[in-house]
C-alpha cells in the first residue's frame, strides 16, 4: 500500500525590500507543485524546468504584481482571520464545557432513576430460566 502525498502549493519569497519574489525550490523527492496564481488550476508541475517555464508566463507575473500592491491588504486580512480563529477557539472550549456539564448532569439523572426505579424493575422481572 503507497502513500497518498499531494502536491505543495508554491508560494513566492520576500526580498529584502518586502516584494515577493519568485523563488523555484527544489523538486528533490516531491511530489510537483501547484501555483496558486490562477492559470491552471489543476496543473501539477513536477519538474524543475517546467516551473521554471511557468514562473515566466504573464500570468504568473501579473498574479505576483497583485501580491505585492495588496501586501497592506493580505496584512489587514490575516490580522481579521487571526481574530476569527480565535474567537472561534473560545467558542469551541466554552461548547466543549458546556458539554461536559450536560453530560455529567445526564449521567447524574440516569443514576438517580436507576437508583429509584431499580426496586421496581427487580420486582416485575420475571425469572425464565427456573419454572415451577
Amino acid at each position: 500500500m503507497e502513500l497518498v502525498t499531494e502536491p505543495d502549493i508554491y508560494a513566492p519569497n520576500i526580498d529584502d525590500k518586502g516584494n515577493y519574489i519568485d523563488y523555484i525550490p527544489s523538486f528533490h523527492n516531491k511530489k510537483g507543485l501547484r501555483c496558486p496564481c490562477g492559470t491552471r488550476k489543476d496543473k501539477v508541475y513536477d519538474t524543475h524546468s517546467v516551473f521554471h517555464s511557468h514562473v515566466k508566463t504573464k500570468t504568473h507575473q501579473k498574479w505576483l504584481s497583485i501580491l505585492n500592491n495588496n501586501k497592506t491588504n493580505y496584512y489587514v486580512e490575516n490580522i481579521k482571520l487571526k481574530e476569527t480563529v480565535h474567537s472561534q477557539q473560545q467558542i469551541i472550549v466554552r461548547m466543549e464545557n458546556e458539554l461536559k456539564t450536560k453530560i455529567l448532569t445526564i449521567d447524574y439523572l440516569t443514576n438517580q432513576l436507576v437508583q429509584t426505579h431499580l426496586p421496581t424493575i427487580q420486582k416485575d422481572q420475571i425469572n425464565l430460566i427456573h419454572f415451577d
